[in-house]
C-alpha cells in the first residue's frame, strides 16, 4: 500500500478500519502527521492483518485497542496516550528490557500520590526544622490584608508545603484575588457560576451535537491514572465527567480532546487535601460532605481553565502549539546535546513520537502524580510555566537519560526506552535537579538571539 492509497484508507476512519478487522469502533483518530515509517505489517487485535508495507507515522495509528506490528515488537496503542500499553518484545528487547530494570538501584516504594508535602524517595513524613521555617514563610506571606502574589511565586518556585498549597495554588493561577477581605465572595460567586452551567448545559450531553463529545470524555475517564484508587470511585469519575464536558462545551474552538482529563487530576487531588488529613490514594471521597465535594469540583475546574487558557493552541484543531512546541525541543536538544539528537537522528526516532505525549499531558504520563505536583508548584510560580518553562522541562528531561539512550541501538529500543522511562521512584529530590536544570537552560537560551537554531 502506497503513501497516497493509505492517506486515503486512513480518512475513511477507525469505524472502517475495525468493519475490516471485525473489530467494534471504539473512538476517533488523531490527524495524519508528516512523519513516518516502514511499517511491515498493521494487525488488529484478534490478529487479523490489514495491511503490510504501510509507511505510517506512529501518532497515525492512534486508534484504541488497534496492534501496530513494528519491527518485530507488538505492540498495543491507545488513541490518548500513544504509547505501548503492552509490548512483546523478540528474546533479545526481553533481555535489554530486563537487563534495565536489574540494573536500577533498589528504592523503596512510593505511593503514587502519597506523601505530596514530603517526596523525598527515602523520606520520613515528619516535618524538619527547614520545612517548618519554609511554612512559617509562606503563611506570614499569606496572612496579610493583601498577599504579595511576587513573594509567594519565590517562596513556591522550590515547592509548596502541602498545608498551604491548595490557597497557594488557587492566588498563583488567579483563581483567588490578592486581596483576603475579597476571597470569600469570590469563591461563593465562581461556585455558584459553575454550577450554574451545571444546570444549564450538562443535561445536554446526549444531544446529537454533544453526544459524541461526551461519549470520548466517557471512554477516557477510567484510563486517568488507573493504578489509584481514588479515581476508580464512580463518584470522582462523575465529577470528571462534569468539569470536563463543561469545559469542552464553552471553549467550541478546541473542544474536548483526549489528554485534557490528565490535567484536572493535580488540581482534584490538592483540593482534596485541603479538607483531610490522611493520604489521599485510597480515601474514599463519599465520606466527605456534599456541599464539601461540590466546592473541590467548582475550584478544580475553574483552576484547570485557567491553566488551559495559556496553553488552548495545543488543543485546537491539528494541535498546532503542541507540533510547534516539539519543533522547538528538537532545536533545544540539537544545541544543548548534539550527541544524543544526532544519535536518534542515526535511528531514525523523530521526536514527535515520543514528545507529542510530553506536550499533549505536560509530562503527566511520565512522572508519578507526586512529582506532578511538585513540578506544578514551580510551573505555577514561574511566568508561563505551562506554555514556555515546560519547553525547558522536556529538554533537561530528555538529557537526563542521555545514558540510557546512547546504550540503545536501534529504533525499537529506543522507542521502548522513551515511552517507558523509569521514573516510578522518582521524588522530590529528583524533580528538583530536574527543574533546576531547566532554569539553567532558560537563562542561557530563552533571551539569546539566536534562541534555539545555530
Amino acid at each position: 500500500m502506497d503513501r497516497q492509497t493509505y492517506r486515503e484508507w486512513a480518512d475513511l476512519g477507525p469505524a472502517a478500519l475495525y468493519t475490516l478487522s471485525g473489530c467494534p469502533p471504539l473512538s476517533s483518530t488523531f490527524c495524519c502527521w508528516e512523519q513516518t515509517l516502514l511499517c511491515p505489517a498493521i494487525v488488529c487485535n484478534r490478529g487479523k492483518v490489514l495491511a503490510t508495507g504501510v509507511r505510517v507515522c506512529l501518532c497515525v495509528f492512534a486508534f484504541d485497542q488497534v496492534c501496530v506490528h513494528l519491527c518485530g515488537c507488538l505492540r498495543v496503542y491507545c488513541s490518548q496516550y500513544l504509547s505501548p500499553l503492552s509490548v512483546y518484545p523478540d528474546a533479545a528487547g526481553e533481555r535489554a528490557s530486563l537487563h534495565r530494570q536489574q540494573s536500577l538501584p533498589h528504592r523503596p516504594t512510593i505511593p503514587m500520590v502519597a506523601r505530596i508535602a514530603d517526596q523525598n524517595t527515602s523520606g520520613t513524613p515528619a516535618m524538619t526544622e527547614r520545612e517548618a521555617s519554609r511554612l512559617d514563610k509562606f503563611r506570614q506571606v499569606l496572612a496579610g490584608p493583601n498577599t504579595d502574589l511576587e513573594e509567594l511565586r519565590k517562596l513556591s518556585w522550590s515547592g509548596i508545603p502541602r498545608q498551604v498549597r491548595p490557597i497557594t495554588w488557587k492566588l498563583l493561577s488567579g483563581y483567588l484575588p490578592a486581596n483576603t477581605e475579597r476571597r470569600e465572595s469570590t469563591l461563593q460567586r465562581k461556585r455558584q457560576e459553575y454550577f450554574g452551567f451545571i444546570e444549564q448545559y450538562y443535561d445536554s450531553r446526549n444531544d446529537e451535537h454533544h453526544q459524541d463529545t461526551y461519549r470520548q470524555i466517557h471512554i477516557d475517564i477510567p484510563r486517568t491514572n488507573p493504578l489509584i484508587p481514588l479515581f476508580q470511585q464512580a463518584s470522582v469519575q462523575e465529577i470528571f465527567e462534569r468539569i470536563l464536558f463543561i469545559w469542552a462545551i464553552r471553549h467550541p474552538a478546541s473542544g474536548y480532546v483526549q489528554g485534557i482529563n490528565d490535567l484536572v487530576t493535580p488540581f482534584f487531588v490538592v483540593y482534596v487535601f485541603e479538607y483531610i488529613k490522611e493520604e489521599v490514594e485510597n480515601f474514599d471521597v463519599s465520606s466527605l460532605q456534599e456541599e464539601t465535594l461540590r466546592n473541590i469540583e467548582a475550584d478544580s475546574f475553574w483552576c484547570m481553565s485557567k491553566l488551559l487558557d495559556g496553553i488552548q493552541d495545543n488543543y485546537t484543531f491539528a494541535q498546532p502549539g503542541i507540533q510547534r512546541k516539539v519543533k522547538a525541543l528538537e532545536e533545544l536538544v540539537s544545541r544543548i546535546d548534539e550527541m544524543v539528537h544526532v544519535h536518534m537522528q542515526q535511528y531514525e526516532v523523530e521526536y514527535l513520537q515520543f514528545a507529542f505525549r510530553w506536550m499533549n499531558n505536560l509530562l503527566m504520563r511520565e512522572l508519578p502524580l507526586r512529582c506532578t505536583i511538585r513540578l506544578w508548584d514551580t510551573y505555577q510560580a514561574e511566568p508561563e510555566g505551562f506554555s514556555h518553562f515546560h519547553l525547558y522541562v522536556c529538554a533537561a528531561f530528555l538529557v537526563r537519560w542521555r545514558k540510557e539512550i546512547l546504550d540503545e541501538r536501534d529504533f525499537q529500543g529506543l522507542m521502548i526506552l522513551l515511552q517507558n522511562l523509569p521514573t516510578m521512584h522518582w521524588g522530590n529530590e529528583e524533580v528538583s535537579v530536574l527543574l533546576a536544570e531547566a532554569y539553567r537552560l532558560k537563562f542561557a537560551f530563552a533571551d539569546a538571539p539566536n534562541h534555539y537554531k545555530r
